[in-house]
């Protein structure tokens, strides 16, 4: 095992004291998790805060086997320490990671195929901000929903950490976008950010909103973290052969609709959770991204929509904020 020197036996972490309300997360003391083979150990410096965090701290979202019970499922840091078997990492190297949790705290251990550089330029708190989304994106936009050059993505939820990057990233790869939000000000950062339409989901139905900017031809891929009534509405906002990718289940995970919409469109109706797959399969997407997105992230044609930053200490108030709905982009913690 490879060791940075003066790495300390005890670390701050912030914990769920018990399922409940943004106060529940609270400083503590814990032993600095020790790498196994494979693994490397982070000192963490930014953490990104995210909708599972939230869902995690009242009791909805439990961590998988073998995972942290603290929440965070994204850091930037250095690598202070790799276990056996890790060729790539050196103590020192600057990374930012996808964690199983453990995130809000000094040091997380995560394996070292779910580690990529941190961009070049790149201040630790806008790394931390990359891992969730850009995973999540890249395995939901293009793998599972296919999204193809020319062809229309919607995004509801456009100002999210999600919707910013989704709309970040199929613009870069020569796609048209729609995005939904729920105020004038998030509309128009959506827009700015490469959405060619922006529809405020307060004042106009989506699904009118996507037939009149596709020419009456609908989306081709719709990713969803809504559900509940949005899933009849997507299906009549989709085109002939359209994908749908859900998320998420904001609104509700229980939906009544017509399938005869999904059989004469040919629709597909596809989701996933990213936080129970594989190592490996995280890997895979490390991999992917560092090959075709992070070369974007370098030269800023893409990049985090950052919104607040707070002290790891505090971390009840990024859930605080979270949970009030007015964030555009994301919400990070400082560690260092």
């Amino acid at each position: 095992m490879s060791v940075e020197s003066a790495i300390p036996e005890t670390m701050t972490a912030v914990a769920i004291s018990a399922p409940g309300g943004p106060r529940v997360l609270r400083p503590e003391k814990r032993a600095v998790p020790v790498p196994a083979e494979g693994e490397i150990l982070i000192r963490v410096r930014a953490a990104g805060v995210n909708r599972p965090d939230v869902q995690q701290r009242k009791g909805a979202y439990p961590p998988p086997p073998g995972a942290s019970d603290l929440p965070g499922l994204e850091v930037a840091g250095d690598v202070a320490a790799t276990g056996n078997g890790v060729e790539r990492w050196r103590a020192g190297d600057q990374v930012c990671a996808l964690a199983a949790g453990g995130g809000y705290a000094e040091y997380v251990v995560v394996h070292g195929t779910n580690a990529l550089p941190v961009p070049h330029g790149f201040t630790h708190t806008e790394a931390a901000a990359l891992p969730e989304t850009f995973f999540t994106v890249w395995h939901n936009v293009f793998q599972r929903g296919g999204l193809a050059p020319g062809e229309t993505l919607l995004v509801h939820g456009g100002s999210s950490g999600i919707g910013t990057t989704a709309i970040q990233l199929a613009s870069a790869f020569g796609s048209k976008v729609i995005a939904t939000a729920g105020s004038a000000e998030k509309c128009a950062v959506c827009v700015k950010l490469g959405a060619e339409r922006a529809v405020n989901y307060r004042e106009e139905d989506f699904v009118v909103a996507v037939k009149d900017a596709t020419g009456g031809k609908g989306a081709d891929v719709i990713l969803d973290m809504v559900g509940g009534d949005y899933v009849a509405r997507n299906y009549a906002a989709a085109a002939v052969d359209g994908r749908i990718v859900q998320i998420a289940t904001q609104g509700g995970a229980v939906a009544s609709t017509d399938f005869a919409r999904l059989m004469v469109k040919r629709l597909t109706h596809t989701g996933s959770t990213l936080r129970p797959r594989t190592v490996g399969f995280k890997g895979e997407l490390a991999a992917a991204l560092e090959a075709r997105v992070w070369p974007l992230l370098a030269m800023r044609r893409i990049g985090p929509v950052l919104d607040m930053i707070f002290p790891l200490e505090q971390a009840w108030r990024a859930h605080e904020r979270m949970e009030a709905g007015e964030h555009i982009g994301k919400i990070v913690l400082d560690v260092a």
